[in-house]
């Protein structure tokens, strides 16, 4: 059977989502798929472009605001569902940001994210700006959260984060930006 991007992208998603990214490098990658790491390199270009890739596969099943629902509120909504699917995979708030560093709108997700921002009113010189703050709002709070769970399991005196207080102060920061765009 013929190795395929999607088996390649697919594995890379699975090895992040056991390891986190320190342990998936294209050796491993290859191991796993029990090839060569240079037949890697027919299915993607480097590793940034795997991780591009990567990103659009976590954050795939992420669905689309429904039409006819307020921008403002849609966008609410998709930030906080962007934030719930990566919290779930250690480093996904490292991939993600690294796609949307190569290309902002890598993923549907970030693209209806800056749509959305175009629909809440903000100025046209403004747009890109305000979607990069709700875009580092989401990957901050996801890697803060992930950190600090790392940090407890590392030195038993310190508290585990707690799912619940990370959400909604993830929610009261994420009003509070929304508040100041859309008045």
């Amino acid at each position: 059977m013929a190795l395929s991007r999607e088996q390649v992208v697919a594995t890379a998603v699975d090895l992040l989502r056991r390891y986190g990214l320190g342990d998936l490098t294209m050796r491993r990658l290859a191991r796993e798929l029990g090839v060569a790491p240079g037949a890697l390199y027919w299915h993607v270009a480097n590793k940034q472009e795997l991780l591009v890739e990567v990103a659009d596969a976590l954050l795939a099943e992420i669905a689309v605001p429904p039409p006819g629902q307020p921008p403002e509120e849609a966008l609410a909504g998709l930030a906080v569902s962007l934030r719930e699917a990566l919290v779930q995979v250690p480093d996904a708030a490292d991939v993600v940001g690294l796609a949307y560093a190569v290309e902002p709108g890598a993923t549907r997700a970030l693209r209806e994210l800056a749509r959305l921002v175009h629909d809440t009113g903000v100025p046209a010189s403004e747009r890109d700006k305000v979607a990069a703050l709700v875009v580092h709002h989401v990957l901050g709070s996801v890697a803060g959260e992930q950190n600090r769970g790392l940090a407890a399991r590392a030195d038993p005196e310190l508290s585990p984060p707690d799912p619940a207080g990370e959400a909604k102060a993830f929610e009261v920061g994420l009003a509070v930006i929304l508040r100041g765009v859309t008045r």
